[in-house]
């Protein structure tokens, strides 16, 4: 098999990127449908190992599943461009109409737009979560976990983390007692037959973790990580609203376990009651965008960030500080997913296939 062009996964990171409609299930969905059913570049075998590790993760998982299997093909250069491009459209977007609705606050037709464009959206996540959920639940005791966990999140109100830990002890006591049925992912060391046909099964090899690497990269995203925060502390100090976002984003990158959804309350909260960034209400329209936009559900905090620094940026123009803030806020919350990713994944593929 010959090496696949770097210009031909940029065309298909492209396409991924214009069609992650619809929330991580749609996005997992989207890249499911294009990288194993049409390109066969990964296995569904590695697809759902690699998808394990990002939902474990705080961040969007479909924007770090992109970057990990864009790092499988092309390494670092490939994982940047993977989850850049997934994050880029609904920047863009999201910008557009943060600059429309701070600015003009007539969205009317903006409105309306959106109402046509949820129920597609509602059918399009209800349609993936079935197909993955199919692929992904193999046998009668994944689906009755998927069911014990859905009840405990749903009717319970557990912690997502609770909940995945609970289920990695019963899949390590599973795995040793009962193997048949909780050993169904298999690794590089029990790689089928039929995963040949995939590019990255067949033609990718193993990368050894190095502690020595690893750190570096830590340093390096850590470094990249705190720039912002750290010029804008030389600049103009501490006290004002692009440090205080800056900070406040950059917390809940790391604490985004479950999805978008699973941190939205807290940081509606916060928005409104404690930094005034938000109206009340606002972060349903907010979210509204996010959901009828490509990309992260979790981008919806570049619309907090925007509707804060337009309102509260001092002597600054307010669109322009909007439009900083956006930036900033986008970074603060994605690159931590670039370090877990970067860091983790050549660890996470040397565990592949491993039983204990």
């Amino acid at each position: 098999m010959e090496k696949l062009p770097f210009k031909e996964a940029l065309r298909v990171w492209v396409k991924v990127a214009i069609h992650s409609f619809g929330g991580p299930a749609g996005q997992i969905a989207v890249m499911h449908k294009i990288l194993v059913e049409e390109k066969k570049w990964i296995s569904e075998s590695r697809f759902l190992h690699a998808l394990n590790y990002c939902m474990l993760l705080p961040g969007p998982e479909a924007q770090q599943l992109a970057t990990y299997i864009g790092w499988l093909l092309h390494r670092n250069k490939g994982g940047l461009v993977a989850g850049i491009l997934f994050v880029l459209p609904g920047f863009i977007s999201i910008l557009i109409l943060s600059i429309l609705y701070a600015a003009y606050r007539d969205i009317g037709i903006v409105e309306a737009i959106f109402f046509g464009i949820k129920p597609a959206v509602l059918a399009i996540v209800i349609g993936a979560v079935i197909k993955i959920g199919k692929r992904a639940l193999k046998n009668e005791v994944m689906v009755s976990m998927a069911v014990l966990a859905f009840i405990a999140i749903f009717f319970f109100q557990i912690d997502f983390p609770y909940i995945v830990l609970a289920a990695g002890l019963i899949g390590f006591i599973g795995g040793k007692l009962w193997e048949e049925k909780f050993h169904v992912i298999k690794g590089h060391r029990e790689k089928r037959d039929e995963d040949n046909a995939f590019y990255i099964d067949s033609y990718i090899q193993p990368v050894k973790p190095s502690l020595v690497k690893s750190l570096k990269t830590i340093f390096l995203f850590l470094s990249l990580w705190a720039l912002p925060l750290i010029l804008i502390a030389m600049w103009i100090g501490t006290e004002n609203i692009f440090f205080s976002e800056g900070i406040f984003f950059s917390k809940t990158a790391v604490v985004t376990f479950g999805g978008a959804y699973a941190v939205l309350a807290y940081i509606a909260q916060k928005a409104v009651e404690d930094y005034g960034w938000l109206r009340s209400g606002e972060m349903l329209d907010g979210l509204g965008m996010a959901e009828t936009t490509p990309g992260p559900l979790i981008q919806v905090v570049q619309f907090v960030g925007f509707m804060g620094a337009y309102r509260l940026s001092g002597t600054m123009d307010p669109l322009m500080a909007g439009i900083l803030a956006s930036f900033l806020v986008t970074w603060t919350t994605f690159i931590p997913c670039f370090l877990f990713i970067f860091t983790g994944a050549p660890y996470i593929e040397y565990l592949r296939g491993q039983k204990t």
